[in-house]
């Protein structure tokens, strides 16, 4: 069976998770259960980054211990993974004391063969990132990632010899054109970073202790993008003194699936730590584009933060996880209004999937009592339709492969629409009033759920509890995923996938939500 390992970047651990970061999961958890639908032996990861000097302020204003601060965000994290029904195969955690002892030793492997030396560091620090800037680097004078202000440091430390490779990265990016993705994130990391000359990376921190310590240099903590991008594969055994089956199992990874802010240190720094490990690179690196909020960039300074659980106590999970899969383009913003997400409820899931589920099984059990095979009594407009069901597979996997799972959404609801059409076509109310017609309505509603039962298999990676639902009512547990001319159906009692929302009733209530 072949593997596929997926990751999502590990969620800092500096408060609750907002909408935005909760997509990132939500879109690898879909690739993850299309791969396993596909017959893949997947490992997905995802977790939590725990140290740093933006942790330890935190932790000081609340009066606690660090390590009390992030047990309590990343459970936090933990459960919002968990109420988007997203299937992880291991949650990792940079303070794991395995993780921990692994790190040490990469640092010392590095430092040992000379990719890691001893320096002094004099440079514009932002806090919230947890970066040097050069003054050429900064935009108006701020952190040219957050728009915050910068403080002048100095530090001894410890460097990575980034641009020792430097030439060996830039030919790995040639060679292998899917390596970044999508194509104007790797143009930009070539343009602004590679090309103009990469600068040896700061490794090591003295000003703060809440970090994995340096062992050979204890007043050190490694610092937290060595720490942090390392987590990939501390998780599944690598070990410098010899590494697990996990390990020569499943690495590479095929996808590190990233936002769009980080992608500099997945595509930059990450490749040129596993060079120095001798190890191989991932297959892609996918930057997604991020999710905006009415006009902007989540903030709280803004009020404009939305947060995954209350929007599913609104809504219900399956509305939120089609709305941000569906929504989101490949390689642009999206942006999220609860109006948009109440229009896509309503034309979507409500009219166009639950709509066409409830009339078929509903004319099933009224017609039939739920009984129904093929009669194969076909009329000429039968033909596209069945090859439209039958061709979806292809088109999903298309799509899927290029990571455009909006529009892998779409071409399963377009096969959904043609079956709202073609009942209109077909008419089995009228051909019920016909004692001859009887065959050819029983022919019409098997055509019906064949593409229903299609549909809802490949569904499942982005709406698994709607797709269970579908298969309850169909009652039927056939896995091909192309229509089938022998099957047969004793469906259940038909029951409302998703109701309509009154718009402004809802909008109502979520206003008195928030004055509450």
């Amino acid at each position: 069976m072949e593997k596929y390992y997926i990751s999502t970047a590990i969620a800092y651990t500096s408060g609750k998770p907002h909408i935005g970061n909760t997509y990132e999961i939500v879109l690898a958890d879909a690739i993850a259960r299309y791969k396993r639908l596909q017959g893949y032996d997947v490992y997905f990861q995802t977790g939590t980054d725990e140290h740093g000097e933006k942790i330890q302020l935190k932790a000081e204003e609340k009066g606690v211990t660090p390590q009390a601060f992030v047990d309590s965000v990343a459970k936090e994290i933990r459960d919002i993974w968990d109420i988007m029904n997203t299937s992880y195969d291991r949650f990792v955690r940079t303070t794991d004391p395995h993780h921990e002892e692994i790190v040490q030793k990469i640092f010392k492997k590095m430092y040992e063969k000379g990719d890691i030396y001893l320096g002094k560091y004099e440079g514009l620090y932002c806090t919230p990132c947890e970066s040097f800037f050069t003054e050429s680097q900064l935009v108006d004078g701020k952190c040219p990632d957050c728009g915050r202000e910068v403080q002048p440091k100095s530090e001894e430390a410890y460097f990575f010899r980034l641009s020792k490779y430097q030439d060996s990265l830039m030919n790995y990016i040639e060679s292998h054109p899917d390596f970044i993705k999508p194509e104007s994130r790797k143009n930009e990391m070539i343009n602004n970073f590679i090309r103009p000359g990469l600068q040896d990376l700061c490794v090591s921190r003295t000003s703060f202790d809440w970090g994995i310590p340096v062992d050979f240099d204890p007043k050190h903590v490694v610092y937290v993008w060595l720490d942090a991008l390392t987590n990939y594969i501390t998780n599944i055994g690598y070990d410098p003194d010899g590494s697990s089956e996990e390990f020569q199992k499943y690495w590479p990874a095929d996808l590190h699936l990233i936002g769009k802010d980080i992608i500099r240190f997945h595509t930059i720094y990450w490749p040129c730590f596993l060079m120095s490990l001798d190890l191989p690179l991932p297959k892609q690196v996918f930057g997604h584009p991020w999710l905006l909020v009415g006009e902007g960039k989540m903030s709280k300074s803004k009020g404009n933060v939305l947060y995954a659980d209350d929007l599913v106590h609104l809504f219900g999970v399956d509305s939120v996880r089609y709305y941000l899969l569906h929504e989101i383009p490949y390689a642009n913003d999206g942006t999220l209004t609860y109006d948009l997400l109440i229009e896509r409820v309503n034309s979507d899931l409500a009219n166009i999937l639950g709509n066409l589920v409830n009339r078929t099984i509903s004319m099933a059990q009224k017609y039939f009592q739920g009984t129904v095979t093929n009669r194969n009594v076909m009329d000429s407009m039968d033909t596209d339709f069945l090859s439209m069901i039958s061709s979806l597979d292809e088109k999903v996997e298309k799509k899927m492969d290029n990571l455009e799972v909006g529009e892998a959404l779409d071409e399963i609801f377009e096969v959904l629409r043609r079956s709202n059409k073609y009942i209109d076509e077909t008419m089995p109310w009228a051909l019920a009033k016909e004692d001859t017609k009887k065959d050819r309505l029983e022919t019409v509603l098997y055509h019906l759920l064949e593409a229903i039962r299609v549909c809802g298999i490949f569904l499942r990676p982005f709406l698994p509890e709607t797709s269970q639902k579908i298969q309850n009512q169909l009652q039927n547990t056939r896995e091909e995923r192309v229509y089938l001319e022998e099957n047969s159906y004793l469906v259940g009692t038909p029951e409302a996938l998703f109701m309509r929302i009154d718009k402004e009733k809802k909008l109502q209530e979520i206003e008195q939500q928030n004055q509450a």
